[in-house]
């Protein structure tokens, strides 16, 4: 969720810092005593639930005849279907019921009980079961196929609505990585955007106001209106003007509270074409880092504070874009507040500054797979918020399309 930057957006960002400042660095990749971080034991827990119907089966024949005639095994013959139905396919689901239909008509023909009426009756729950197992695998296999289409429906909407940037844009190297808190989500209210254009390349990296759909249309709004004024407009600054009507605009339209306090987060920047410099205008946003070849890193705050967009008309002072050096082999680093206030089990912010502070890495893809790694290990991996990241590098001279180095953290052993 987006927060405006005032007074106490300020005191929270003194607080990371204080909590981060001294924490223990532990290198990218490995846990927090520097020993690779052990394999979640997935291999395991799928060995023992497939084993697990024929399991019960033989524990159900195991049981019928070790206990007197007065004990049954029906309802452990009943459960091993039902428990295939939900994990299995439809011909191991099958082949389960048949088996506990045979097990428990075959006990009962071995007790010479066949044809008694407890021992039909117990044989026919079996079936009846098994029966009711086949349409439960295939209610979930359905539902199944539907959720695989509706996340390619997803995927497209999201490469639709946010598409990657090239890994190369007018020189310069490029990546970017959308991490989002709910599980299956592919889109939510961060964005981000890369655009060549004649008066140098410009993007944008926001975060919406709220969750859900709403905040999936806004998005669209902010990028649409992005890629039409990055071309059009000479200067930064109208850019973000245009963006500022355009969310205006959507507000007005909405009813309730987002008519009057939805707003979006938003930092903008352009690098002129063969240029050493590189202009932000930041509206309320996170600063970006700037992290230089030899490990230097700068946070790079706005030279004056100004209010997200969507609300400005509550501001007194037109935008001002802030200037300063890009050197080559420097790589500026935009992120959401997903990364900024993720947290670790103690409550502490994960602070990037402190974090990459004196790393070198080859690209900007290297950067934010170890960025996205370490978020991972301070979190215990459960994000509370999405998180979007876009790393802009102007290479150094000489420096080849795509350097190919050793891997950041050497792989454990047993690994090539």
């Amino acid at each position: 969720m987006a927060h405006p930057r005032g007074a106490a957006g300020d005191g929270r960002r003194g607080t990371r810092r204080a909590a981060g400042s001294g924490a223990h660095r532990a290198p990218y990749g490995t846990g927090g005593n520097g020993a690779p971080d052990p394999p979640a034991p997935y291999g395991v827990a799928r060995r023992f639930l497939r084993a697990l119907p024929p399991l019960i089966i033989v524990g159900g024949v195991v049981f019928d005849l070790a206990t007197p005639s007065a004990y049954t095994a029906s309802p452990l013959f009943s459960a091993a279907p039902l428990i295939a139905a939900p994990f299995f396919s439809r011909l191991t689901t099958l082949l389960t019921g048949i088996a506990a239909i045979l097990a428990s008509a075959g006990l009962h023909a071995y007790n010479h009980t066949l044809s008694d009426v407890p021992s039909l009756t117990e044989t026919l729950t079996v079936v009846t079961v098994s029966a009711l197992a086949m349409l439960i695998n295939l209610v979930v296999r359905r539902s199944g196929e539907r959720l695989a289409s509706a996340r390619v429906i997803a995927e497209a909407a999201q490469r639709a609505v946010l598409p990657m940037p090239a890994e190369r844009i007018a020189g310069l190297q490029c990546a970017a990585r959308y991490e989002a808190a709910q599980a299956d989500a592919f889109i939510g209210g961060d964005l981000f955007a890369v655009q060549d254009t004649p008066h140098g390349v410009r993007l944008v990296v926001g975060d919406v106001r709220g969750k859900g759909m709403d905040a999936v249309e806004a998005v669209a709004v902010v990028i649409g209106a992005f890629r039409e004024a990055a071309e059009q407009e000479e200067t930064l600054e109208g850019v973000a003007r245009r963006l500022d009507r355009a969310l205006t605009r959507e507000g007005a339209r909405r009813e309730g509270l987002d008519a009057f306090e939805g707003f979006t987060t938003a930092v903008l920047a352009e690098v002129p074409h063969g240029g050493g410099r590189v202009r932000l205008v930041n509206r309320g946003h996170p600063p970006p880092l700037l992290l230089y070849g030899d490990g230097r890193l700068e946070q790079v705050e706005p030279g004056e504070p100004a209010l997200p967009l969507g609300m400005g008309e509550l501001s007194v002072w037109p935008d001002r874009a802030d200037g300063r050096p890009y050197p080559p082999g420097a790589t500026l680093l935009f992120y959401t507040d997903g990364l900024s206030e993720a947290r670790d089990a103690h409550g502490v912010f994960y602070d990037p500054a402190a974090r990459l502070a004196g790393a070198v890495f080859p690209g900007p893809e290297e950067l934010l797979d170890a960025l996205v790694d370490d978020v991972r290990r301070h979190t215990g991996g459960g994000a509370t918020d999405d998180m979007a990241l876009l790393a802009l590098s102007r290479p150094a001279a000489g420096a080849p399309e795509r350097r190919r180095t050793m891997p950041v953290v050497p792989p454990g052993p047993g690994h090539p």
